[in-house]
């Protein structure tokens, strides 16, 4: 049993993991992806694109959403793993997965937090062209990429932020100044996707406040990932309809 607080009887978090065990998770990250993304791409040279040079084969959005997956099934084997070194552990509490019974309720937060910064969107210096939009060129890779924003991208950044980052944090400095970092750290690896410019990072780092939030007043993964997975999800709709179904991607920079 996690141990709880003698005042509120709230479990208290204190992970089995240190933030060593949170940076080796980042290495192997930065590692997994460039490895995994190299082997992809000399695949899908060799195979499909035999008269291009590698460094921009691997640019191609199908194979950056191939390696990543590969990469990220890598990395959640190995929070795993971390999780198990302690005798006992089971994973999914380890983590405060915590499946909440009104799941409903955060799948419509997240809808409601995607239309909300929508609007507030039009009101901040939001770049005509992001790093991002190359990723929607064609139809089966804006399918590609909208699957993937919403199942393995949200699963393993709720994984890290919310269930290792987020508690690691807590127990050392309390948590404000978690709630604030992990929401930091959460629009800082967007931040190239998005061109560093500072209106769209501002906005997910709003998303990251909400979600890490969320997890802080729920002690549930689970409710964060239902918000996460809602709001790329609403995004991807919206998306879907705004190009006639991916098929006219060309409105996106109108």
């Amino acid at each position: 049993m996690p141990e709880q607080s003698p005042i509120t009887g709230v479990p208290l978090e204190n992970p089995a993991w240190t933030g060593w065990d949170v940076l080796q998770i980042v290495a192997l990250t930065l590692v997994s992806v460039f490895v995994f993304l190299s082997l992809v791409g000399v695949a899908a040279q060799r195979l499909v694109y035999p008269k291009i040079a590698i460094l921009e084969v691997m640019t191609y959005p199908l194979v950056a959403v191939l390696g990543q997956v590969f990469a990220y099934l890598l990395i959640l084997g190995f929070m795993v793993s971390i999780v198990k070194r302690a005798p006992g552990q089971d994973f999914w509490q380890a983590i405060r997965w915590n499946w909440p019974r009104n799941w409903s309720t955060y799948l419509l937060a997240g809808m409601a937090l995607s239309f909300a910064l929508q609007g507030i969107a039009h009101f901040l210096p939001i770049p005509k062209e992001v790093p991002m939009d190359r990723f929607f060129r064609t139809p089966s890779e804006a399918w590609a990429v909208s699957i993937f924003g919403i199942t393995f991208a949200p699963l393993l950044e709720e994984f890290f932020f919310r269930g290792f980052l987020y508690p690691v944090l807590v127990r050392r400095f309390g948590m404000a100044i978690a709630v604030l970092t992990t929401a930091l750290g959460f629009s800082l690896i967007h931040a190239p996707q998005l061109g560093r410019a500072w209106g769209p990072v501002l906005v997910i780092f709003i998303v990251g406040l909400a979600l890490t939030i969320t997890r802080a007043v729920t002690k549930s993964v689970a409710a964060s990932l239902l918000m996460h997975m809602a709001y790329n999800g609403t995004l991807s709709i919206l998306l879907f309809v705004g190009t006639d179904g991916f098929r006219h991607l060309e409105r996106l920079n109108q």
